[in-house]
């Protein structure tokens, strides 16, 4: 009998993900461990490993399909000395049983693939009929021809099959026939009016839990400028004394950031009560210090998490939050890589921002907001001199953190971050 390969769960709260490829191919020998195909769920596109061995002989669910809830049979394997009538007995003995009333099961899901399929055919020929489509060019041709408001009926192809190249677009650009060239100071305007990008799973998330942050998280924020020049110079001195590989490359360059989750879990060691989350019965107090932050991925955002961040060195912290920001990236945290956390970061300072507020991520408490660091003159001991400063944000779940919690941790964060000789101590 045929082996149903199911829609799995790869995180607590996934009810449904989008199958975003299938590395194997109906036909293809599988082993257990190996991998079978990519799912996108509501944090990652992660791996999935088959767990029996045999032959794919049905996908069920292309890939690119949306949606798929958990459990939903995506595809069939055949066992040693099984042939493909032993799929069509499989589809009949599942259709005749109850299984056949259930949204998740087989004979729904071929017909569904079916139905696609039959809907894709339908639609092809009039994809054909799109003049777009008809003129051979160049990716590059097409690109230079629409900046320039050409219109690529009007260009003799040079290149493979009457194939439109860049040196066709350019010489036909050359000889006056552009309409920017010959229409200097003429707004064109784009009769494409908007474009859309189709929201993922991810985004999809992001903008429920945020905007259920904000609709039910009564938050407060609490703003304060704080000099970063003694960070600075501690920062220099530890790569200056890295270690250096025979090619001169240092084993790790620690940045501002590292030094600031080092500085913001010591001064929640100071303060517990900002290292916290709501619930109905009561304040919880989280006892160890997992500092979530936040890092942008393609499509979204997502928060990895430093364990223990008060435990560590500032050498540890740098290499693990590289690590884990390279993963983030390419998509390959694993649940409880980035599920938790007690408390938040959001550093927009290499990007130029001078202040800005985050959205508490609940269940925690309190997030920070890291704006960059900008040399201004400052006062110290009565004379005016060249400082650098940098501006940051604490937002609060008032429901949890009271304002004077919240400045009580402000106040020590300052003194590990004005004072970072104390975060090595």
């Amino acid at each position: 009998m045929p082996i149903e390969i199911l829609m799995p769960a790869l995180s607590p709260t996934m009810k449904e993900g989008n199958l975003a490829k299938w590395v194997k191919k109906e036909g293809d020998k599988i082993k257990a461990g190996e991998v079978i195909a990519e799912i996108e769920t509501d944090k990652a596109t992660m791996e999935v490993e088959a767990v029996d061995e045999g032959i794919l002989g049905k996908i069920i669910v292309p890939q690119g399909t949306e949606n798929v809830a958990v459990n939903t049979c995506i595809a069939l394997i055949l066992e040693e000395g099984e042939d493909k009538s032993a799929l069509e007995k499989f589809v009949s003995s599942v259709s005749n049983s109850s299984a056949v009333n259930q949204p998740n099961s087989l004979p729904q899901a071929i017909s569904n693939t079916e139905k696609s399929n039959n809907l894709e055919i339908k639609t092809t020929p009039e994809k054909t009929q799109n003049s777009s489509d008809i003129i051979k060019a160049s990716p590059l041709a097409k690109r230079i021809a629409k900046n320039e408001n050409i219109s690529l009926t009007q260009i003799s192809g040079s290149g493979p099959h009457g194939r439109i190249i860049k040196d066709d677009v350019l010489n036909y650009v050359s000889s006056g026939n552009s309409s920017r060239s010959s229409s200097v100071g003429v707004v064109h305007r784009n009769p494409q009016e908007f474009y859309t990008k189709k929201n993922n799973n991810i985004r999809k998330v992001i903008a429920k839990r945020l905007l259920e942050s904000k609709q039910n998280v009564p938050h407060f924020y609490l703003s304060c400028e704080m000099r970063v020049d003694k960070l600075n110079e501690l920062r220099n001195a530890l790569n200056e004394v890295a270690h250096h590989d025979e090619h001169g490359v240092p084993e790790y360059k620690i940045s501002i950031n590292d030094l600031i989750i080092k500085a913001t879990a010591m001064a929640l060691k100071k303060v517990p009560d900002a290292n916290s989350s709501w619930s109905e019965d009561a304040t919880i107090i989280y006892n160890n210090i997992d500092i979530s932050m936040a890092v942008a991925i393609d499509g979204g955002l997502i928060t990895p998490i430093i364990k223990n961040a008060d435990q560590k060195t500032i050498q540890q912290i740098s290499k693990e939050a590289k690590s884990l920001a390279k993963k983030a990236r390419d998509g390959k945290l694993t649940p409880e890589e980035f599920q938790g956390g007690t408390f938040s970061i959001s550093n927009l300072g290499m990007f130029g921002i001078d202040n800005f507020s985050a959205i508490v991520n609940p269940p925690q408490s309190c997030i920070l907001a890291v704006s960059r660091t900008v040399e201004k003159p400052v006062i110290d001991h009565g004379q005016i001199k060249i400082g650098h400063t940098m501006n940051i944000t604490l937002s609060a779940d008032h429901r949890v953190v009271d304002g004077a919690v919240g400045a009580e941790f402000l106040k020590a964060l300052r003194r590990y971050i004005e004072h970072p000789i104390l975060n090595i101590l």
